[in-house]
């Protein structure tokens, strides 16, 4: 969410933001935003002036009665001056209930108006106009077919989604055997991973309230992603990065303490609506996953130098599982309206030979934090918003996929890199059943 501040004195660029990211349907609410905020300005300021007048005028009442007990005539002068005093509490009560209603209107505009986007990302209007910037790893198509993911797992007896539908219905699925092991080796792999780089290890609530999710996502992302608990205020978290941030919501942080690193690990939920193509099938998208997040809240000067940082250990830890990778730059109308500037890492797919999303890194400079109310003390005594920054360290399901097309070998078996053997026990390699 932008400074209204910035929005009043830079109605053009903000439109330009708008276009910039294919949103011309909002263009309208910058204006609206200026006139709403104008009007709530000038009924704050008459505010203020009545509050004022009341003091003044309350202790001309006390003045005048106290004289009255002397002189009768001053009765009079003073009843006039407690009509006024009502009058002025009418006009005040009148101009509290309008402040409060310009303020929603206006919170509910500029909730919408996406924050404005890095120069140096692409302009397109949506994710074909997504760009390459770097290859890691060379992407290999092997000389023999590549199964279907669930296919494979299957010879490992590792899955069955058909139990998992009669049990919970579509989007779900039963990981088993060396299959569920594998899975839950990539996480702790991954948490250690993260804890050697500096990050805080951190298991958060699975479940948020209602404010801490519009403080981290917008109202698309949200109607999209979240599932809600019927009867309360709480949903369940589609990333551990709402909760996490969420953390912080209406504290103010020490500058020393910054930057906060977090890895957390947790459960995700996700409605993911809409229709799918044949290829996200299986465990691709699914309702319920698990997932390894990393998020920081930085200085605002550091946070484009830890962006850099975060999206680089998504490619050490994919190329240290034998995963070749490519990092593609997100153009602005694929941007999320929280989003500064994002890139996917994506994991290279020998069955369909082309890269797939395994992560996403993103910077949301000080969106979060003005919707959370998160603050940072500067040493010289001054407020400020920090910057958040999020990133997938791994999510198994996609994460699964990758390796094992990329470790499968001719006879059906699945190659452990060195890295993971210590998490499988010291095995090697995983052998199918059938």
């Amino acid at each position: 969410m932008l400074d209204i501040r910035f929005v009043r004195e830079n109605p053009e660029a903000v439109k330009e933001n708008l276009r910039k990211k294919f949103q011309t349907a909002k263009l309208p609410m910058v204006d609206e935003a200026i006139a709403l905020d104008s009007a709530k300005r000038a009924a704050e300021s008459e505010a203020n002036e009545l509050r004022a007048s009341r003091n003044a005028l309350s202790k001309k009442v006390g003045m005048l009665m106290g004289q009255a007990k002397k002189d009768p005539s001053k009765l009079a002068e003073a009843e006039e001056v407690k009509a006024q005093v009502k009058a002025n509490a009418a006009r005040l009560a009148q101009l509290e209930e309008t402040e409060d209603k310009l303020s929603q209107q206006l919170t509910q505009i500029m909730m919408s108006i996406p924050q404005m986007i890095d120069p140096s990302v692409p302009i397109g209007p949506d994710d074909s106009c997504n760009v390459e910037l770097q290859r890691f790893g060379e992407p290999v198509v092997p000389d023999f077919e590549i199964p279907y993911h669930t296919d494979i797992m299957e010879r490992f007896d590792g899955i069955d989604m058909d139990a998992a539908g009669r049990v919970s219905g579509n989007g779900f699925y039963y990981l088993m055997g060396d299959i569920a092991r594998l899975h839950s080796a990539v996480t702790a792999y991954a948490r250690d991973f993260m804890i050697g780089k500096g990050f805080t290890y951190c298991i958060p609530p699975f479940m948020i309230r209602g404010n801490v999710v519009t403080g981290v996502m917008s109202f698309a992302e949200m109607d999209a992603m979240m599932y809600k608990i019927e009867g309360e205020d709480l949903y369940l978290i589609g990333t551990s990065e709402h909760s996490m941030i969420g953390k912080f919501i209406d504290q103010i942080l020490p500058e020393d303490k910054l930057p906060q690193t977090l890895t957390s690990y947790s459960p995700c939920f996700r409605k993911e609506k809409g229709a799918h193509g044949i290829e996200e099938r299986g465990v691709y998208r699914i309702h319920q996953f698990e997932k390894q997040e990393m998020i920081v809240v930085c200085k605002p000067q550091e946070s484009m130098d830890w962006y850099e940082k975060m999206w680089r250990y998504s490619v050490e830890l994919f190329r240290s599982l034998d995963i070749p990778v490519r990092q593609l730059e997100c153009c602005s109308g694929d941007l999320a309206d929280l989003k500064v500037k994002s890139c996917d890492i994506e994991a290279w797919s020998p069955r369909q030979k082309k890269y797939f999303e395994v992560c996403s890194c993103s910077n949301l400079g000080d969106a979060q934090a003005r919707r959370l109310k998160i603050r940072v003390k500067g040493e010289d005594g001054k407020m400020y918003l920090p910057h958040t920054l999020n990133n997938t360290v791994v999510a198994p399901p996609r994460m699964l996929i990758a390796f094992l097309e990329n470790n499968l070998q001719a006879d059906g078996s699945v190659l452990i890199p060195a890295a993971l053997q210590p998490y499988m026990g010291g095995c090697q390699r995983i052998v199918p059943k059938h």
